[in-house]
């Protein structure tokens, strides 16, 4: 895949991070998700939801470390995480906290900056269904990282 889609093609030209991931949210066909940014402490923060995460959730994802939960696990490993079902996985990726939110087919991929390879973020969506993104909307979805790239490294 080389490009795209055009719902998402401009993603990192005029959109806020909030608007990209509902963007998002709407063209995969998801209920929630989240983008976190790669603040100069080295922890993922907090910068677009979309949602009903229970307050005890959404306090702890406010800021992530790098290894911890899927988005942390997405930015440490620098790949995709894709999990069928946050309910019933046994790969021990899944936090209690993310089985909190009631959600089942979940993705988080990073964004990574081209030109120093840095991981500047990650963005996750998920729907209250199984699910298991295919290699196709999971490339697409990383193209989308990419997009936002230079607005979540430009914060």
């Amino acid at each position: 895949m080389t490009s795209k889609p055009a719902p998402l093609a401009s993603l990192g030209d005029h959109f806020t991070l909030q608007q990209a991931l509902e963007a998002m949210i709407h063209h995969f066909g998801c209920d929630s998700g989240t983008i976190h940014r790669t603040a100069t402490d080295g922890h993922l923060h907090l910068r677009a939801v979309v949602g009903q995460f229970p307050p005890p959730v959404l306090d702890a994802i406010r800021t992530i470390p790098f290894g911890k939960g899927l988005a942390g696990l997405a930015a440490s490993r620098r790949v995709p995480v894709n999990v069928c079902n946050l309910q019933s996985d046994q790969s021990g990726d899944v936090r209690p906290g993310a089985r909190a939110t009631g959600m089942e087919g979940a993705i988080t991929v990073p964004a990574i900056d081209a030109r120093t390879g840095d991981v500047v973020g990650v963005i996750g969506i998920a729907c209250v269904a199984p699910r298991t993104y295919s290699e196709g909307e999971t490339a697409e979805l990383l193209l989308c990282a990419a997009a936002l790239g230079p607005l979540l490294h430009a914060e």
